[in-house]
């Protein structure tokens, strides 16, 4: 039977399991976003204003962190915060890392500069030719590796929180749904 107070207590303590997960992953995003600014735990990059787009929108802060923690006050707010961390880290691996490039190769005026070397191959991807990792970026040193590794993660946290908060709305309408079918 749907009313019965076992059931109450079944979604009483998978409310609480799901508070403290996604408490637990919203940390998790907003310390692996801010890990992204500092590539090779080199502040300096970050004070040159050498860090790619993707990590500067900070995401993982505001979308995996900051809205996931006010998930307690709205489901909506949570899943958006998610779902945009979880895109924008899905589009900092299509496009690869912010790194310092010889442009030269790539048939420019400029011998070096800094961009998104990976974003415009047409006939190769860098995620499955780990040959390019160490060979395109030159600066920082292992960008490509930092990259992959922390976005990566952040899309994982990200997908973990997702579906938490599908978990959470429907353990809530269930919850919802016990109260007002409970006998008084």
């Amino acid at each position: 039977m749907l009313s019965s107070p076992e059931a109450m207590a079944c979604s009483r303590t998978c409310s609480r399991i799901l508070g403290l997960s996604l408490g637990t992953t919203a940390l998790l995003a907003a310390g692996t976003n801010t890990v992204l600014l500092f590539p090779n735990w080199d502040a300096t990059y970050l004070l040159r204003g050498l860090i790619g787009r993707h990590a500067m929108l900070g995401s993982g802060l505001w979308g995996g962190g900051l809205m996931m923690l006010t998930s307690l006050l709205s489901s909506s707010l949570a899943f958006l915060g998610a779902l945009i961390c979880f895109i924008t880290s899905g589009a900092a691996l299509k496009d690869g890392p912010f790194c310092m490039f010889d442009a030269s190769s790539f048939n420019q005026t400029q011998a070096w500069k800094y961009g998104y070397p990976f974003k415009d191959l047409h006939n190769r991807n860098y995620l499955y030719d780990h040959s390019l990792w160490n060979s395109v970026c030159l600066e920082p040193s292992k960008a490509v590796i930092w990259h992959v590794s922390f976005f990566t993660t952040l899309l994982c946290i990200n997908l973990l929180q997702i579906l938490l908060v599908v978990i959470h709305f429907i353990n809530s309408f269930l919850g919802l749904l016990c109260s007002l079918c409970e006998k008084r």
